[in-house]
């Protein structure tokens, strides 16, 4: 592992039924600091439990799994204290809804970083400044759009300054119309230099915004490659095929 490898999994497995499903199938693969990786594949081709496997949220079956030089899969590991520097963003937006805006932002940092009210706050009033959200900071959850949602749930994990950020399917839940506000979220996330996973249907972004797509088929990493290379020149025919049927 180089020194500026963030993740790195070695042969990872998930199996399910005693073997005869293996949504995960020896997956290798690293993630480099400030890098933006996009995962794309099929439906049930292993892209969301390798995201979710990440930071444990699916425990692998084997393999292993290395967070800024720590085996997370180790049961030794305080698996929650290397989350805290991992930020997950799924496709429900997962809010609180009997909370604001403001306290769904500021209740972890002060729970588990210990942040003060204060601080919390006004950090969170910068972050949803950034994302054209600040006027929304007294709203709850059921007055807010499918978009407004998944920009402030990406809020919520900046809060805790995270390392990495994970992202699965962001936008699969967001009417056409609001899919771009996130994206545009993300893309000025990615500028800044975050490094970020991104497992979504959404190729435009990953032609934009990747610095490594990887083709996921299998539970397998079938191609990896700069978008360029994997959305104009891929080589394996499953790549390929894939590509044929969405783009």
């Amino acid at each position: 592992m180089n020194a500026n490898s963030l993740i790195s999994t070695n042969n990872l497995c998930k199996y399910y039924n005693g073997g005869k499903i293996k949504a995960l199938d020896g997956v290798t693969s690293e993630i480099k600091k400030g890098e933006v990786v996009v995962v794309i594949g099929p439906s049930g081709s292993g892209k969301s439990t390798y995201l979710r496997s990440l930071n444990l949220l699916e425990n692998p079956t084997s393999g292993q799994i290395i967070f800024e030089g720590t085996d997370i899969t180790d049961p030794k590991t305080n698996i929650n204290l290397h989350r805290q520097k991992m930020g997950m963003v799924f496709q429900q937006f997962n809010l609180f809804p009997h909370m604001n805006v403001l306290k769904n932002l500021t209740i972890a940092p002060m729970k588990l970083l210990k942040m003060d009210k204060a601080e919390a706050d006004k950090k969170a009033m910068a972050l949803l400044k950034r994302v054209g959200l600040a006027d929304r900071s007294e709203a709850y959850p059921a007055q807010l759009s499918g978009g407004q949602k998944q920009r402030v749930a990406i809020v919520r994990a900046l809060m805790m300054s995270p390392d990495v950020m994970l992202f699965d399917e962001p936008t699969s839940a967001l009417d056409p119309e609001m899919v771009g506000e996130v994206l545009d979220v993300m893309k000025e996330l990615a500028k800044e230099g975050m490094t970020m996973v991104v497992v979504t249907h959404e190729m435009g972004f990953a032609r934009e915004v990747a610095d490594r797509v990887i083709f996921m088929s299998d539970g397998k990493i079938v191609e990896e490659g700069t978008p360029d290379e994997i959305f104009t020149n891929p080589h394996d025919p499953r790549t390929k095929q894939f590509l044929q049927s969405i783009l």
